[in-house]
């Protein structure tokens, strides 16, 4: 006598399936959906020059928009087939544990000073405030080599957005130093 086995992708998709779609997830669906509609309107508003190619400058935000609307689309007919997200499943958290609010406003503030700092200071030394905060709070120690980190990084990407791409990042102080202002 054979046994039948009953487990498989789509008997635990049945047994996800049961009840109501959360409304967790169709939010998702619903915010990726918005962005994706936002991005085809606003790219219709991109001023398109007579000397741009075939591809011009409103190629991205058109692909980008239209992968956010296939992606919505996607997870909602994903959603209403059955396929849930697993509550915790995959990820070894305390579900009993509260939110380190701490930390958040830590990370927070790291940002925060990013955006206050990066004119009068430049994006070197302000984007290194930021990485060296953010380092810190997640458990970075000691903080100082997390600060040589961020400026070895962040002078990296300040030559490389400069010199090789020719975009503009702001120098603060540093304004007028070779490759970097």
């Amino acid at each position: 006598m054979s046994t039948i086995d009953t487990s498989g992708p789509a008997t635990e998709r049945a047994a996800r399936s049961r009840g109501p779609i959360p409304k967790s997830e169709l939010a998702v669906a619903a915010v990726l959906g918005g962005l994706g509609v936002f991005a085809l309107v606003d790219a219709h508003t991109i001023a398109v020059p007579a000397s741009a190619s075939a591809v011009g400058p409103r190629a991205f935000p058109y692909a980008v928009g239209a992968l956010l609307v296939l992606s919505a689309v996607g997870l909602v007919i994903a959603l209403l087939r059955g396929d849930r997200g697993e509550v915790e499943g995959g990820e070894d958290v305390d579900t009993d544990g509260g939110a380190d609010w701490a930390a958040v406003l830590k990370l927070t503030g790291s940002f925060a000073a990013l955006c206050v700092l990066v004119e009068p200071l430049g994006w070197l030394i302000a984007a290194s405030v930021m990485f060296t905060g953010a380092a810190w709070t997640l458990g970075a120690r000691p903080w100082w080599r997390a600060l040589l980190v961020a400026l070895v990084l962040n002078t990296v990407v300040q030559i490389l957005f400069t010199q090789l791409l020719g975009v503009y990042l702001p120098a603060g102080p540093l304004e007028g130093v070779p490759g970097l202002g």
